[in-house]
């Protein structure tokens, strides 16, 4: 079995690899951003959770290496699409690549990554790769499915925690489940087993997520990457403000409004003033414990796997690292 320390290495330096080819296309203009893109780094937890999963039933990991370069670009694609719409000016503690080249140059890229997932994907000699490729495909329609009511949100103050977490299984869940079934599939694994490990994925995911809209508020960004506090400015439906207004009384939820509203305001005395209300509301920790319920569902499927348990540890390390993100 590898570890996840050597399965990040080895997915890290095959990407290098690949984006080395890359450079080498023209026109450069298009595939500079794509390049920028994949080499400032990133968890590569999408790509590595391919691996674990298909080092479950294999130890030929290199038949696996081009699918999850393809999860890793496609995930890429959908980052440089997203920090458009949202506007967002940092990732991974580098300017995002709208900002760094240009907003056209950004979409164009990205299409092009999109259609450069799907390349690296068909390199597979796997006899299930129909099987990948419709998943693959349907994963990546339900993403799009998950950004569109994220932006539906934008302009509602009633969505509800069971709206919130569907498009956030959608948007970001779906594609962790995805990664881990694929590995599945293509080691020829039982599809009991493949579909126990998407079931995984997704409330590994829903957990990672929250977290995600947690750090946004009360992380670091140095360990964060992206600036503290952009959902509040952006008025962003996150599981945070959904129970701020579910739970606020009703002179909070006139100061919450007025916030929410107001078109000129200092950031800082925005985050500061919302980041109180969440507080007095003890905010932090009901999201808090939404992640344990969902990291608890998705170890409670790992335990189950029908797999030899040794075989399990590296998921359940990966699953335990990506929960203890710094606050």
């Amino acid at each position: 079995m590898y570890s996840v320390e050597q399965l990040q290495k080895i997915i890290d330096t095959e990407i290098k690899f690949r984006s080395v080819k890359l450079k080498e296309l023209k026109p450069t203009n298009l595939y500079s951003p794509v390049n920028y893109s994949l080499e400032i780094g990133g968890k590569r937890l999408r790509p590595v959770l391919l691996l674990l999963s298909y080092n479950l039933f294999s130890d030929d990991i290199k038949a696996a290496l081009s699918p999850a370069v393809a999860i890793e670009v496609f995930h890429n694609f959908t980052l440089l699409h997203d920090d458009i719409m949202d506007n967002a000016d940092v990732r991974r503690n580098q300017p995002t690549v709208h900002n760094k080249f240009d907003e056209n140059s950004a979409i164009l890229s990205g299409d092009a990554m999109a259609f450069l997932a799907y390349k690296f994907l068909l390199e597979s000699k796997s006899e299930n790769l129909i099987n990948v490729i419709e998943l693959f495909s349907k994963t990546a329609i339900e993403v799009c499915e998950g950004q569109q009511f994220d932006m539906d949100f934008e302009n509602r103050l009633d969505v509800t925690e069971i709206e919130y977490l569907e498009m956030i299984r959608l948007k970001t869940a779906v594609l962790l489940a995805c990664s881990l079934k694929t590995g599945a599939l293509l080691a020829n694994a039982d599809n009991e087993i493949a579909n126990q490990l998407y079931e995984f994925g997704i409330n590994l995911g829903l957990a990672f997520q929250l977290q995600d809209d947690l750090l946004d508020s009360f992380g670091d960004q140095k360990t964060f990457g992206k600036k503290i506090g952009g959902d509040i400015l952006s008025n962003k439906k996150t599981f945070l403000l959904i129970k701020a207004l579910e739970n606020c009384t009703p002179i909070e939820k006139t100061e919450l409004l007025d916030w929410i509203n107001k078109k000129d305001f200092v950031a800082e005395k925005k985050i500061e003033a919302v980041l109180d209300i969440y507080n007095k509301l003890n905010i932090k920790e009901l999201t808090q414990a939404k992640i344990k319920y969902y990291f608890y569902k998705s170890s409670s499927i790992l335990q189950n796997l029908s797999v030899d348990k040794s075989k399990t540890e590296p998921l359940a390390e990966l699953s335990n690292q990506v929960l203890k993100r710094n606050y």
